[in-house]
C-alpha cells in the first residue's frame, strides 16, 4: 500500500474509531477523539478517507482478503491447507457447516459496516467544504470504498442493512446494488463538476485512479443489478489503458500473500481446473493458468497462488480490463433485444488479448470463437470467461447465481448473518437455508 504522508499517519492514529461489532452499535470509542475533533480540518478528514483504503484493503481481517477466502472455497476455487482453521474449515466444508460464528464472514460485515459509516462521515464533511475541488476529491475517493462495501455484502447476503445506526432495517441484495450505483453516481457528479485539485489527489493514493474506479464499479454494479443499459454505458467509460490498484510494502503487506500465499497453511488454489466442471474447463494452452496458478514439483500441494497475490508487494487491481469487456459482453447477450453479434466480438476481445496487450498481464492469447452463437451458448462461455479471467477475485459466487450455475457447484448459496448484527439488532433476516 502506499505510504502514507507523515501528517496522515499521525491523523490517521487519532482519527480511525473503533470497530463496532454490530449495526446497532454506534461507532464510537470513549477513549479516541470526537467526531468534530477529527473533521476539525481538511488533513484530518483527508486521513480519514485514506484510511478506508487501509481497512478494506490490508490485514486478514480486511473485506478484501476476507472476499477471497469465503468466495473460493464455496466456489471450489480453493483447497483448504489446514483442517485447523475452523472458519476456513466451515466454508470449505459448505452447507449447515457455515454457521453465524464464522470470523472469516464476521470480518467482511464488520469493516464493511464500518468502512461505510466513516465514509459517511467524510462525504458529510466534503459537503460542507466551500473549496469544491477538494471536497469532490474526498466525496469520490471516500464513496469508491463505500460502494465496495454495500457490493460485497450484497454479493454474499440476500439482504443488507440499508444504512449504519441503531436497530437499522434491511433491504434486498438487489437493493443494494442499486444504493451502490447511487452513491457511485453521486461521486460521478461531484467529480465532474469540480474535478478535485491537486491538492487533494497529492494527499489520496496516487495508484488508484479514481474516475475510472468510479465508472468501473457503477459498470459492475449495475451488471449485478440487471441494468445492463447502464453497466454497458458505464464499462464504455472506463480507459483500460489506466491503472487503478491497491499497493504494497514491507511493512503493509499484500493481505493474501501474508496470510496464505506465504504460510501455505491457509488456502491454496485448487488446480488448473480453477474449480470449473469438466465442461467448462479452462484450455490449457490458456495464458491465464500459468499467470493464476503455479507448479510446486518438490513440496505439496503442487499447484499454488500466483497472480496477484504472488509476493507481498504485488499490486491487486479494483478491477480488470476484462472484466470490462465481459461485462459490456454480458450486458449485449442479456439485454431486450439481445445484441448477439456484439456480445461476441467483446467476448472474444478477451479470448484473444495477449497477455502483452493487458495492463496487468493478463491474457489468454486463444483463437477467437467463430459460428453462430445462441444467447445460451454465448452466456456460458461468458461465464466461464469471467471465471477464468477474474479468478480469486471474489465475484464467482454472484455469478454463479446470475448464471443460473447448478447448486452442485458451489457448497453455499447465501451465508448466515453474524451473531454480532443477530445479538444487537432485532431487525436481523432470518438466516437462509444455504
Amino acid at each position: 500500500m502506499k505510504k502514507l504522508n507523515p501528517y496522515i499517519l499521525g491523523a490517521f492514529a487519532v482519527a480511525i474509531l473503533l470497530i463496532s461489532t454490530g449495526c446497532k452499535k454506534e461507532f464510537k470509542n470513549p477513549n479516541a477523539a470526537t467526531e468534530e475533533e477529527t473533521f476539525s480540518n481538511d488533513r484530518a478528514a483527508t486521513a480519514v478517507a485514506m484510511g478506508l483504503q487501509r481497512q478494506y484493503a490490508t490485514t486478514a481481517a480486511s473485506p478484501l482478503y476476507a472476499l477471497v477466502n469465503a468466495n473460493g472455497f464455496v466456489t471450489n476455487e480453493l483447497i483448504l491447507r489446514n483442517a485447523g482453521n475452523i472458519p476456513e474449515l466451515q466454508l470449505f466444508t459448505g452447507g449447515s457447516a457455515v454457521d453465524a460464528t464464522n470470523t472469516v464472514l464476521a470480518n467482511i460485515w464488520t469493516r464493511s459496516s464500518k468502512i461505510i459509516y466513516d465514509a459517511n462521515n467524510v462525504i458529510a464533511y466534503a459537503n460542507g467544504l466551500t473549496d469544491k475541488s477538494y471536497a469532490s476529491g474526498l466525496i469520490s475517493f471516500a464513496s469508491i470504498f463505500k460502494a465496495l462495501s454495500i457490493g460485497n455484502m450484497s454479493m454474499l447476503w440476500e439482504q443488507v442493512p440499508d444504512t449504519v445506526g441503531q436497530n437499522v432495517s434491511f433491504i434486498s441484495r438487489m437493493d443494494g446494488y442499486r444504493k451502490a450505483v447511487d452513491v457511485l453516481n453521486r461521486a460521478i457528479a461531484a467529480y465532474t463538476a469540480n474535478p478535485p485539485n491537486a491538492q487533494v489527489l497529492s494527499r489520496l493514493s496516487s495508484d488508484i485512479d479514481i474516475l475510472n474506479t468510479l465508472h468501473a464499479l457503477k459498470a459492475r454494479y449495475a451488471l449485478f443489478a440487471g441494468d445492463y443499459t447502464t453497466a454497458l454505458a458505464a464499462a464504455n467509460m472506463v480507459d483500460l489503458t489506466k491503472k487503478s490498484v491497491f499497493s504494497y510494502d514491507a511493512i503493509n503487506q499484500n493481505p493474501v500473500f501474508e496470510s496464505a500465499t506465504a504460510t501455505n497453511n491457509v488456502f491454496q488454489p485448487i488446480d488448473s481446473s480453477l474449480g470449473l466442471p469438466d465442461a467448462l474447463e479452462p484450455n490449457l494452452a490458456d495464458k491465464r493458468i500459468p499467470f493464476y496458478i503455479g507448479i510446486n514439483t518438490s513440496i505439496a500441494p503442487r499447484y499454488r497462488i500466483r497472480g496477484f497475490y504472488a509476493t507481498g508487494t504485488t499490486q491487486i487491481p479494483l478491477y480488470l480490463p476484462g472484466e470490462m469487456m465481459l461485462i459490456k459482453a454480458e450486458a449485449y447477450a442479456r439485454m431486450s433485444p439481445p445484441n448477439l453479434t456484439a456480445a461476441l466480438t467483446e467476448l472474444n476481445r478477451v479470448i484473444t488479448k495477449k497477455p502483452s496487450e493487458d495492463i496487468y498481464g493478463v491474457g489468454a492469447d486463444l483463437p477467437p470463437l467463430t459460428g453462430l452463437l445462441t444467447q445460451e451458448q454465448l452466456l456460458t462461455e461468458i461465464y466461464r470467461q469471467r471465471s477464468i479471467e477474474l479468478f480469486m477475485s471474489g465475484l464467482r459466487l454472484e455469478d454463479m447465481r446470475r448464471f443460473g450455475r447448478p447448486l452442485s457447484e458451489r457448497k453455499r448459496n447465501f451465508f448466515p448473518y453474524p451473531f454480532q448484527e443477530r445479538d444487537n439488532n432485532p431487525n436481523t433476516p432470518p438466516d437462509p437455508a444455504g
